[in-house]
C-alpha cells in the first residue's frame, strides 16, 4: 500500500490537471493547441477525432464551431482543404477524417478560372488538424510515426513516455 503522503501528492497532481482543463469561458482566446486526450471510454482501439467543418468562412471559426464526435473506423488521418484569394484572405475551410488515399490530394493547386488557391494538407493525431494549410511547405501529410513502425501505436500515447512524465512529476514533488 502507498503511503499517505504519496496518496496526498497524486490527488494534488490530479487536481491540478482538472484545474488546467477549464477554459474559464472565454470564447475569445481559446488555445485549440492544447487539446487534452477524451477521458472515459472511446468506441474501438486506436480512437481518434479531428476538427470538422464543411466550408466555413474561416479556420477560426471550423475550430470553435466544430462537431466533437471520433473519426469513423475505416479513417486514420485528419484532412484540411483550404480555399484562399490570391491576397491570402479565406473563402472557405473543410475539415473532415480521412483515409490515406483522401490525402493523395496534398499540396497547393492555383485555380486561376475561380479565382483561389486551394491547399490540401493531411496529419496523423488527435485533433492534429489545428492549423489550415496555405502554401506548398505546409499543405503536407504529416505523420507521427512511420507505417510498420514498432514505437507507439498510433492515437494513443506511449505507456513508457506517459509513466516518465509521471514519475519526474512526483520525484520533483
Amino acid at each position: 500500500m502507498a503511503p499517505p503522503t504519496a496518496l496526498r501528492r497524486i490527488a494534488v497532481l490530479q487536481l491540478l490537471l482538472l484545474s488546467s482543463i477549464s477554459d474559464g469561458g472565454d470564447a475569445e482566446n481559446i488555445n485549440f493547441y492544447d487539446v487534452r486526450p477524451p477521458v472515459g471510454a472511446t468506441p474501438f482501439p486506436r480512437s481518434f477525432k479531428c476538427f470538422t467543418c464543411e466550408h466555413a468562412s474561416d479556420n477560426y471559426s471550423c475550430n470553435r464551431w466544430a462537431e466533437d464526435k471520433w473519426c469513423p473506423r475505416d479513417t486514420d488521418l485528419c484532412l484540411t482543404m483550404h480555399r484562399f484569394s490570391p491576397h491570402g484572405k479565406s473563402r472557405s475551410v473543410t475539415k473532415r477524417c480521412a483515409t490515406l488515399e483522401d490525402c493523395r490530394a496534398v499540396g497547393c493547386r492555383h485555380r486561376g478560372s475561380l479565382g483561389h488557391t486551394e491547399c490540401v494538407s493531411c496529419c496523423e493525431g488527435l485533433v492534429c488538424n489545428v492549423d489550415v494549410p496555405t502554401n506548398r511547405s505546409n499543405a503536407v501529410l504529416a505523420l507521427r510515426h512511420a507505417r510498420g513502425s514498432s514505437e507507439c501505436p498510433a492515437h494513443t500515447p506511449c505507456v513508457p513516455s506517459v509513466l516518465a512524465v509521471t514519475l519526474a512529476a512526483l520525484a520533483l514533488w
